[in-house]
């Protein structure tokens, strides 16, 4: 079977073709825009294509927020001379209705005494809110793959550090601090009618690093039309409005909301349907959804087309396994793993739902529910859950989560693939990303060790995340290895084994 597996994804591969479709005939896919529903569209369709059953929408939030979706932006610095400042948006912020002037001020707004000293001085005006970002310049390559070295400290397990015990508590309090601040600053420069604000990308070169801002969900404010700027671009204005010139801009974003209402959020799912343990699953995924400045071709496309062509795979070499093989295709992974959270506490596991209304507003990875967890009936019959979300680079084994009993299964099921360069295990564990919430409820959920490529120097949440930065090859051996796993996970004997858990409640 794994030689079957092999031949199908090196031959007759549909990595490169879906990619292309995806990133850049749908392009970028934030949560809930019009560009999401047409990618869910295009995978069932796709998935329908493979002969694969049971392909079909859930909603995991019935009002996860309103739809927005950016179309062109154009800063212009009027004045003390001509020139393009290179700058995006962020999302769920307002556009400018046309072009509109204003003269840039440095503000400092990060509590509430900073907005009672700036009322009255920022209508009709463009606000800098950081300083000067200095330049560093890199003293790694932009593109690399893991070294022995590397690899060699992923082998080892570094002894944690006691937690303090109010750790979850203090994070919690920041994270309530900040959000209710966002909400009154967007509600504050709205007021003060300001004309946008200008934020510094966190990348050196050119590089626009950006997510979200204002407010998805209706009836919050959101503030007014927010820019972040390349880094180069931003600190020539602050240093020019430090001198005390006169500095002007022209913006005009074609940017806004597409609907007046928050709408259901959804995943999508697509099924290899098993015999004989047909009521166990195991699941593959990837999160579908992006952020808005690139065409979201390593965070997270690339994932996606190697899920999906890791079922291709299965159903095109005829593979019967005995328990099902489940595809999802994840949605609000990047505002905080919301579709997988929402898939793991209505099929599998979860803690009773928060009373106190502090509590409820939280997202789930930071509340403290009234109880023990509750397990639902498909929590004993969930085998295990394999998930890929690190950019293009290759598989080079796989984090077992401190599942130590998992390692031998691991590097067996690794060994046929140690001739394109995966081989390790690793007991640490990795977060950050979908298989969070199946580890977090006690039951086995894997991310694959791949090569950082450039992800993390160039592309993670910039507008340079485009196919360009992608490697076919690297999707081919991914979508090989995963199928793999999907098919021996599946047909094994006994169930995959699980960590021991300890409920947060006991």
């Amino acid at each position: 079977m794994v030689a079957r597996i092999r031949q199908e994804a090196f031959a007759r591969s549909q990595v490169a073709a879906s990619l292309k479709e995806l990133t850049e005939t749908i392009g970028p896919r934030l949560t809930n825009s019009p560009a999401y529903a047409r990618s869910t569209a295009w995978a069932r369709t796709r998935l329908q294509g493979y002969g694969l059953a049971n392909v079909h929408e859930e909603v995991y939030d019935p009002a996860f927020g309103r739809g927005w979706e950016y179309r062109a932006s154009r800063v212009e610095l009027l004045s003390p001379r001509a020139m393009p400042v290179h700058a995006a948006p962020k999302a769920w912020t307002p556009g400018t209705g046309g072009p509109v002037e204003g003269e840039v001020v440095k503000a400092t707004l990060k509590d509430r005494e900073d907005l009672e000293k700036q009322k009255g001085k920022l209508r009709g005006k463009i606000v800098l809110l950081d300083d000067v970002r200095p330049y560093k310049p890199s003293d790694k390559p932009g593109f690399r793959r893991h070294s022995d070295e590397d690899l060699g400290e992923l082998r080892t397990f570094p002894v944690p550090e006691d937690a303090e015990p109010d750790a979850h508590d203090k994070r919690v309090e920041a994270y309530r601090k900040r959000q209710a601040f966002e909400r009154e600053l967007n509600a504050f420069l709205e007021q003060e009618g300001a004309l946008a604000t200008l934020s510094v990308s966190s990348r050196d070169n050119g590089i626009l690093r950006v997510t979200g801002g204002g407010s998805r969900k209706a009836g919050e404010p959101v503030g007014v039309t927010a820019l972040v700027v390349a880094a180069e671009h931003y600190n020539q204005l602050v240093r020019a409005v430090d001198r005390g010139q006169d500095v002007r801009l022209r913006i005009d974003v074609d940017a806004g909301f597409t609907s007046e209402e928050d709408l259901p959020a959804t995943n999508v799912f697509a099924d290899l349907p098993g015999s004989g343990k047909a009521g166990e699953v195991v699941l593959i995924g990837a999160h579908l959804d992006s952020w808005h400045t690139g065409t979201g071709a390593s965070d997270n496309g690339a994932g996606v087309v190697v899920m999906m062509e890791a079922m291709r795979i299965l159903k095109a070499v005829g593979a019967r396994p005995k328990r099902t093989i489940r595809l999802a295709l994840w949605g609000g992974e990047e505002q905080g793993l919301h579709g997988s959270s929402g898939y793991v506490a209505r099929h599998l596991a979860d803690w009773p739902e928060p009373t106190d209304p502090e509590q409820k507003a939280l997202p789930r990875a930071y509340q403290r529910g009234t109880g023990p967890l509750q397990r639902r009936r498909d929590y004993e019959r969930f085998a295990a859950y394999f998930n890929f979300d690190n950019g293009t680079g290759r598989i080079r084994g796989i984090y077992a989560q401190e599942n130590h009993a998992a390692v031998p299964i691991f590097k067996a099921w690794l060994e046929p693939f140690n001739d394109l360069d995966a081989e390790i295990v690793s007991t640490r564990n990795t977060g950050s990303t979908d298989h969070i919430p199946f580890d977090r409820v006690g039951l086995p959920g894997f991310q694959f060790v791949q090569d950082p490529a450039d992800y993390f120097a160039h592309v993670h949440h910039t507008h340079l995340d485009t196919y360009d930065h992608v490697v076919p090859d690297d999707l081919k051996q991914a979508a090989a290895i995963i199928a793999s796993f999907a098919w021996h996970a599946a047909t094994r004997e006994e169930r995959f084994p699980r960590k021991p858990f300890r409920d947060r409640d006991e």
